[in-house]
């Protein structure tokens, strides 16, 4: 993003996500973002663009893409500014998601957000951040919000998530329903070996069986400083109720501050003009 300015530097690189991204290690891709500087160098806008590389989803394996789990939504963040060199080449701890993306540009642009509401609800508002002032100085920032609806149109499944700090947890709206497989998914060396194993009633040598994998409990929560492979579900466990009860209180917020359609289900409707505006359906869910 070229904002017509000229200041001398080099590139700096700023990991902006907890996660250690896989896809970065590999050549093509570190390739890739050295062809893409390349190019920025030769058209003569390599010290006034602002540089973003990130990926759409995590690793496409089981539990990772289409899931919210960390596997599913661990992605590379990378951020190259030439006016920010505090930090270049610094690792940062701060969370972030795409949801930042759009506050970063627009700050990077000082450009105001623009001022509507949609079928005259409140006014619209961004519910992220920007990311500038972490090329400046580590920021305090430890939560992460996440949502899934569905990847392909028959992959209804719809499932909200937060993560503070090393606590996950998940909302699945679909419990009682068998967790969808996406086309190319499924016929994907890794998924077809464990259906081949399900079958034969071998081992799966995965953290969990395919039964697990599809049939979930409404709520997770993980611990991924104790559980980094998050296969032990705590939200039953009564030690954990103040975390999951804060976690949830959260998530609830967001939900609300975004105006998701799903903030009352999967055990109520949410009706606007009534109040409470989250009328239940006594749905024995």
């Amino acid at each position: 993003m070229d904002q017509g300015r000229s200041q001398a530097g080099h590139w700096p690189v700023l990991w902006a996500l907890p996660p250690s991204p896989p896809a970065l290690s590999s050549s093509p891709a570190s390739a890739g973002i050295g062809l893409v500087l390349e190019e920025l160098r030769r058209a003569g806008f390599h010290n006034s663009t602002l540089v973003i590389y990130t990926s759409d989803n995590g690793i496409p394996f089981p539990s990772g893409r289409t899931n919210l789990y960390r596997s599913g939504t661990a992605e590379p963040l990378l951020i190259s500014s030439p006016e920010h060199t505090e930090r270049w080449g610094q690792l940062s701890r701060a969370f972030a998601s795409l949801l930042d993306l759009t506050p970063t540009i627009l700050d990077w642009f000082s450009v105001p957000y623009p001022s509507y509401s949609i079928f005259g609800r409140r006014r619209v508002q961004l519910t992220g951040k920007s990311l500038l002032p972490a090329l400046e100085s580590e920021q305090p920032w430890a939560t992460a919000f996440s949502s899934q609806s569905h990847h392909e149109v028959t992959m209804f499944y719809p499932m909200r998530a937060v993560q503070h700090r090393h606590f996950r947890l998940i909302h699945n709206l679909n419990y009682k329903m068998p967790f969808p497989i996406d086309q190319d998914f499924y016929i994907s060396p890794t998924f077809q070996d464990l259906l081949n194993r399900t079958r034969a009633g071998r081992p799966t040598h995965w953290n969990k069986t395919l039964h697990q994998y599809y049939y979930r409990d409404r709520w997770e929560l993980f611990d991924y400083s104790r559980d980094p492979t998050e296969s032990q579900n705590l939200a039953p466990d009564p030690r954990y109720a103040t975390v999951f009860q804060l976690l949830r209180t959260q998530l609830l917020k967001w939900q609300w501050d975004t105006g998701d359609p799903w903030v009352c289900a999967p055990d109520a409707v949410l009706e606007e003009k009534l109040s409470p505006q989250c009328q239940p359906l006594h749905n024995e869910l």
